[in-house]
Protein backbone atom coordinates (compact mmCIF):
# COMPACT_ATOMS: atom_id res chain seq x y z
CA UNK A 1 0.00 0.00 0.00
CA UNK A 2 1.44 3.37 -1.02
CA UNK A 3 0.77 6.11 1.52
CA UNK A 4 -0.68 9.40 0.26
CA UNK A 5 2.23 11.74 0.93
CA UNK A 6 2.28 13.50 -2.43
CA UNK A 7 3.72 16.73 -1.04
CA UNK A 8 6.89 15.08 0.29
CA UNK A 9 10.03 15.99 -1.63
CA UNK A 10 12.72 15.24 0.94
CA UNK A 11 13.09 12.68 3.72
CA UNK A 12 15.53 13.25 6.56
CA UNK A 13 16.53 10.55 8.99
CA UNK A 14 17.50 10.31 12.58
CA UNK A 15 20.72 8.36 12.28
CA UNK A 16 21.92 6.89 15.61
CA UNK A 17 19.58 3.95 16.12
CA UNK A 18 17.31 4.55 13.14
CA UNK A 19 19.81 4.04 10.31
CA UNK A 20 22.86 2.63 12.11
CA UNK A 21 23.20 0.10 14.92
CA UNK A 22 25.37 2.18 17.23
CA UNK A 23 25.40 -0.23 20.18
CA UNK A 24 26.16 -3.43 18.28
CA UNK A 25 28.70 -1.63 16.10
CA UNK A 26 30.64 -0.11 18.99
CA UNK A 27 30.73 -3.29 21.06
CA UNK A 28 32.02 -5.30 18.08
CA UNK A 29 34.54 -2.65 17.01
CA UNK A 30 36.05 -2.03 20.43
CA UNK A 31 36.06 -5.72 21.36
CA UNK A 32 38.07 -6.49 18.23
CA UNK A 33 40.38 -3.52 18.72
CA UNK A 34 40.87 -4.34 22.39
CA UNK A 35 41.77 -7.95 21.64
CA UNK A 36 44.30 -6.88 19.01
CA UNK A 37 45.74 -4.11 21.19
CA UNK A 38 45.81 -5.93 24.52
CA UNK A 39 43.26 -3.54 25.98
CA UNK A 40 40.65 -5.42 27.96
CA UNK A 41 37.43 -3.99 29.35
CA UNK A 42 33.74 -4.70 29.75
CA UNK A 43 32.95 -3.00 26.46
CA UNK A 44 29.21 -3.66 26.60
CA UNK A 45 28.85 -1.94 29.96
CA UNK A 46 31.13 0.90 28.93
CA UNK A 47 29.09 1.51 25.77
CA UNK A 48 25.80 1.52 27.68
CA UNK A 49 27.10 3.92 30.30
CA UNK A 50 28.73 6.10 27.64
CA UNK A 51 25.47 6.37 25.73
CA UNK A 52 23.68 7.04 28.99
CA UNK A 53 25.56 10.32 29.24
CA UNK A 54 24.50 11.41 25.74
CA UNK A 55 21.32 13.27 26.68
CA UNK A 56 22.72 14.82 29.88
CA UNK A 57 25.70 16.13 27.92
CA UNK A 58 23.46 17.69 25.26
CA UNK A 59 21.23 19.13 27.98
CA UNK A 60 24.18 21.20 29.22
CA UNK A 61 24.30 22.84 25.79
CA UNK A 62 20.51 23.18 25.58
CA UNK A 63 20.37 24.95 28.96
CA UNK A 64 23.21 27.28 28.04
CA UNK A 65 25.52 25.95 30.78
CA UNK A 66 28.21 25.63 28.11
CA UNK A 67 28.43 27.12 24.63
CA UNK A 68 27.84 25.19 21.46
CA UNK A 69 29.86 21.96 21.66
CA UNK A 70 29.70 19.29 18.99
CA UNK A 71 28.97 15.63 19.60
CA UNK A 72 32.57 14.46 19.09
CA UNK A 73 33.70 16.75 21.90
CA UNK A 74 30.78 15.82 24.18
CA UNK A 75 31.47 12.13 23.53
CA UNK A 76 35.17 12.59 24.31
CA UNK A 77 34.49 14.39 27.58
CA UNK A 78 32.08 11.65 28.67
CA UNK A 79 34.50 8.90 27.59
CA UNK A 80 37.42 10.34 29.51
CA UNK A 81 35.30 10.57 32.66
CA UNK A 82 34.45 6.86 32.34
CA UNK A 83 37.90 5.45 31.62
CA UNK A 84 39.07 5.18 35.27
CA UNK A 85 35.95 3.20 36.17
CA UNK A 86 36.87 0.62 33.52
CA UNK A 87 40.57 0.42 34.29
CA UNK A 88 41.51 2.35 31.15
CA UNK A 89 43.17 5.42 32.64
CA UNK A 90 46.46 4.53 30.95
CA UNK A 91 45.16 4.77 27.39
CA UNK A 92 47.34 7.05 25.30
CA UNK A 93 45.95 10.16 23.66
CA UNK A 94 45.94 8.33 20.31
CA UNK A 95 44.08 5.36 21.82
CA UNK A 96 41.51 7.63 23.42
CA UNK A 97 40.92 9.35 20.10
CA UNK A 98 40.58 5.98 18.33
CA UNK A 99 37.96 4.85 20.85
CA UNK A 100 36.07 8.14 20.60
CA UNK A 101 36.07 7.99 16.80
CA UNK A 102 34.24 4.66 16.94
CA UNK A 103 31.09 6.76 16.44
CA UNK A 104 32.43 7.51 12.94
CA UNK A 105 32.63 3.77 12.19
CA UNK A 106 29.07 2.62 12.85
CA UNK A 107 27.43 -0.02 10.68
CA UNK A 108 24.01 0.27 9.09
CA UNK A 109 21.08 -1.93 10.02
CA UNK A 110 20.72 -4.74 7.43
CA UNK A 111 17.78 -3.08 5.64
CA UNK A 112 19.12 0.46 5.67
CA UNK A 113 21.37 0.82 2.63
CA UNK A 114 19.00 -0.92 0.23
CA UNK A 115 16.02 1.00 1.58
CA UNK A 116 17.82 4.33 1.34
CA UNK A 117 18.94 3.63 -2.22
CA UNK A 118 15.34 2.98 -3.21
CA UNK A 119 14.12 6.16 -1.50
CA UNK A 120 16.92 8.20 -3.07
CA UNK A 121 15.50 7.50 -6.54
CA UNK A 122 12.37 9.48 -5.69
CA UNK A 123 13.27 11.80 -2.81
CA UNK A 124 16.15 13.92 -1.58
CA UNK A 125 17.52 12.05 1.44
CA UNK A 126 19.90 12.94 4.21
CA UNK A 127 20.51 12.58 7.93
CA UNK A 128 19.06 15.08 10.36
CA UNK A 129 21.25 14.08 13.24
CA UNK A 130 22.78 15.44 16.40
CA UNK A 131 26.04 14.06 15.06
CA UNK A 132 28.51 16.65 13.81
CA UNK A 133 29.36 17.05 10.13
CA UNK A 134 32.67 15.16 10.13
CA UNK A 135 31.14 12.29 12.08
CA UNK A 136 28.19 11.97 9.67
CA UNK A 137 30.37 12.19 6.57
CA UNK A 138 32.83 9.58 7.85
CA UNK A 139 29.99 7.31 8.97
CA UNK A 140 28.37 7.57 5.55
CA UNK A 141 31.63 6.57 3.85
CA UNK A 142 32.13 3.67 6.26
CA UNK A 143 28.57 2.33 6.09
CA UNK A 144 27.94 3.24 2.42
CA UNK A 145 24.97 5.44 3.25
CA UNK A 146 23.86 7.11 -0.01
CA UNK A 147 22.95 10.55 1.31
CA UNK A 148 22.22 13.42 -1.08
CA UNK A 149 23.22 15.91 1.61
CA UNK A 150 24.21 16.07 5.27
CA UNK A 151 21.89 17.94 7.64
CA UNK A 152 23.74 18.12 10.92
CA UNK A 153 22.58 19.94 14.02
CA UNK A 154 26.05 21.47 13.90
CA UNK A 155 24.76 23.56 10.97
CA UNK A 156 22.09 25.07 13.21
CA UNK A 157 24.03 24.99 16.51
CA UNK A 158 20.97 23.52 18.19
CA UNK A 159 20.30 19.96 19.25
CA UNK A 160 17.07 18.16 18.47
CA UNK A 161 14.28 18.50 19.36
CA UNK A 162 14.73 22.27 19.00
CA UNK A 163 12.47 23.57 16.20
CA UNK A 164 15.42 25.26 14.47
CA UNK A 165 16.83 21.85 13.53
CA UNK A 166 13.77 20.66 11.61
CA UNK A 167 12.96 24.04 10.12
CA UNK A 168 16.60 24.53 9.24
CA UNK A 169 16.36 21.67 6.76
CA UNK A 170 13.31 23.28 5.17
CA UNK A 171 15.11 26.60 4.91
CA UNK A 172 18.26 25.10 3.39
CA UNK A 173 16.26 23.09 0.84
CA UNK A 174 13.76 25.89 -0.01
CA UNK A 175 10.92 23.57 1.00
CA UNK A 176 7.79 24.04 3.04
CA UNK A 177 7.58 21.95 6.23
CA UNK A 178 4.93 19.64 4.73
CA UNK A 179 7.34 18.88 1.88
CA UNK A 180 9.85 17.37 4.31
CA UNK A 181 9.39 14.07 6.13
CA UNK A 182 11.24 13.14 9.32
CA UNK A 183 11.94 9.43 9.74
CA UNK A 184 12.96 8.17 13.17
CA UNK A 185 12.83 5.22 15.51
CA UNK A 186 12.11 7.63 18.38
CA UNK A 187 8.63 8.96 19.04
CA UNK A 188 9.86 12.17 20.70
CA UNK A 189 11.77 13.13 17.55
CA UNK A 190 8.68 12.70 15.39
CA UNK A 191 6.49 14.63 17.83
CA UNK A 192 8.88 17.58 17.65
CA UNK A 193 9.04 17.42 13.85
CA UNK A 194 5.25 17.23 13.53
CA UNK A 195 4.83 20.21 15.87
CA UNK A 196 6.50 22.46 13.28
CA UNK A 197 4.68 20.98 10.30
CA UNK A 198 6.88 18.17 8.99
CA UNK A 199 5.49 14.84 7.85
CA UNK A 200 6.51 11.85 9.94
CA UNK A 201 7.55 8.21 9.51
CA UNK A 202 8.22 5.76 12.33
CA UNK A 203 10.52 2.75 11.94
CA UNK A 204 10.95 0.60 15.07
CA UNK A 205 14.40 -0.55 16.15
CA UNK A 206 13.51 -2.73 19.14
CA UNK A 207 17.11 -3.83 19.82
CA UNK A 208 18.77 -0.41 19.53
CA UNK A 209 19.55 -0.42 23.25
CA UNK A 210 20.07 -4.17 23.47
CA UNK A 211 17.81 -7.08 24.41
CA UNK A 212 16.30 -5.30 27.40
CA UNK A 213 15.01 -2.25 25.52
CA UNK A 214 11.71 -0.93 26.87
CA UNK A 215 11.23 2.34 24.94
CA UNK A 216 10.11 3.11 21.37
CA UNK A 217 9.08 -0.47 20.71
CA UNK A 218 6.12 0.78 18.72
CA UNK A 219 4.57 3.92 17.29
CA UNK A 220 2.99 6.01 20.03
CA UNK A 221 0.97 8.30 17.76
CA UNK A 222 -0.72 8.31 14.38
CA UNK A 223 2.40 9.18 12.38
CA UNK A 224 1.94 9.65 8.64
CA UNK A 225 3.73 6.36 7.96
CA UNK A 226 4.57 3.43 10.23
CA UNK A 227 6.94 0.98 8.52
CA UNK A 228 8.65 -2.17 9.71
CA UNK A 229 12.04 -1.07 8.33
CA UNK A 230 13.51 1.18 5.65
CA UNK A 231 12.73 -1.28 2.85
CA UNK A 232 9.10 -1.23 3.95
CA UNK A 233 9.22 2.57 4.15
CA UNK A 234 10.43 2.69 0.54
CA UNK A 235 7.54 0.49 -0.52
CA UNK A 236 4.99 2.58 1.35
CA UNK A 237 6.46 5.77 -0.12
CA UNK A 238 6.19 4.43 -3.66
CA UNK A 239 9.94 4.13 -4.17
Amino acid sequence: MVIKTETVKAIVFDTFGTVVDWRGSIIADLSQWGEASGVHADWSSLVDEWRGRYEPQKDRVRRGEIGWTNIDDLHFEALCSLLPEYGLSNLSDAQRMHVNRVWHRLNAWPDAVAGLNRLKKRYVIGPLSNGNIALLVNMAKHAELPWDSIFSCEHFQRYKPHPDTYLGVCRQMYLEPNEVMMCAAHNYDLAAARSVGLRTAFVPRPTEYGPGQTTDLEAKDDWDVVASDLQDLATKMGA
